[in-house]
């Protein structure tokens, strides 16, 4: 197999760790780096990484000339969550000539949020001869996929739900932040209404990709999410919170038909978390309980989905693809 030419767009915490584990793959070549961030552009980019050795190739301010220039055969796209903000410069990549995965958790069932963009987006990928997937660990695999493959082995299936749990202690400063840690309950709802805390984003759309791969039509979809408060300190790194403040989310997306549940969707993420574990439970013939233990790194994983996902979108038809409708991924080690 020849090397396949990736680069990386958007050299963030997730952006890093595909570009670092990219390039221990032989069959990757990594071929460009791009981020808007001044105080990255023009370094090399094991540097930026926090690699202990240079690899020669320097982080540049996007652009399509430049990506038409560096010619990449996979852009692996990780800058944002919501599909309308980073249209562009999936789009850039797709008019470059470039295959796209993107992190973008909207991405992963565009059909949703934003149905003209998905139209739109389709006609120019299959115009270029690209294919675009959304994927990461959660949605695109968690709480849809791994769900889906486990039906496997049912002759019947009435209803699905998926959870998940994590410390959020544990996971890295822009989490955090982003599920609003240590904020007073009612400045969390503030900030949650204006769109200054996204918390998770994508119930609704492993809702859509689970119903998806079990061919159910649903009457309707809804999510929600909550703070979750503290009743004692709880200390953490660089950080105690107390008393009455936000130690974490608890949401869910659930799938109706009939007004009755089939499919339900559920992310806990909190400080302090005593136990942290992935439980899916099909009600069917035969029933099915399946529980992980120590639960997922969430950072590394979504990395390694968007890795293993490379073969598959470069052998996939051009257009706008979903997970559900792929061939399934492995681990690949050629």
């Amino acid at each position: 197999m020849e090397r396949v030419r990736f680069a990386v767009y958007g050299v963030g915490p997730i952006g890093s760790l595909i570009t670092r584990y990219g390039i221990e793959r032989n069959w990757m070549e990594l071929v460009g780096a791009f981020d808007i961030d001044p105080l990255k552009i023009g370094r090399d980019v094991g540097e930026v990484i926090g690699l202990n050795e240079k690899i020669g190739v320097f982080v540049e301010k996007p652009s399509i000339d430049v990506l038409k220039t560096v010619k990449p055969d996979i852009v692996l796209h990780a800058t944002g969550s919501f599909l309308d903000k980073v249209y562009e410069q999936i789009l850039d990549a797709v008019r470059a000539g470039s295959d796209v995965i993107s992190t973008c958790e909207t991405l992963s069932y565009p059909y949703y949020r934003y149905p003209d963009l998905a139209g739109r987006r389709d006609l120019e990928a299959k115009k270029n001869n690209s294919t675009i997937l959304g994927a990461g660990i959660n949605p695109g695999f968690l709480l849809d996929l791994l769900p889906a493959v486990l039906t496997t082995s049912c002759i019947k299936v009435e209803k699905v739900t998926a959870r998940r749990v994590i410390d959020a202690s544990k996971r890295r400063e822009s989490f955090r932040k982003k599920i609003g840690l240590g904020l007073e309950q009612v400045a969390f709802n503030e900030k949650i209404e204006r769109g200054e805390l996204t918390a998770h984003v994508g119930y609704a759309e492993s809702v859509y990709l689970l119903a998806d791969a079990l061919k159910l039509k649903l009457d309707s979809v809804y999510e929600k999410q909550d703070a979750i408060t503290a009743d004692r300190e709880i200390k953490m790194e660089n950080m105690v919170i107390q008393p009455g403040r936000v130690r974490g989310i608890r949401g869910y997306g659930v799938g109706l038909i009939r007004d009755k549940e089939v499919i339900r969707v559920e992310f806990i993420a909190v400080a302090g978390a005593e136990e942290e574990f992935e439980e899916i439970i099909i009600e069917g013939v035969p029933r099915i309980t399946w529980r992980s233990t120590g639960g997922t790194p969430g950072d590394i994983a979504t990395s390694a989905v968007v890795l293993n996902y490379v073969p598959t979108v470069l052998d996939s038809d051009p257009g706008l693809a979903i997970v559900t409708r792929l061939k399934a991924p492995s681990y690949c080690s050629f």
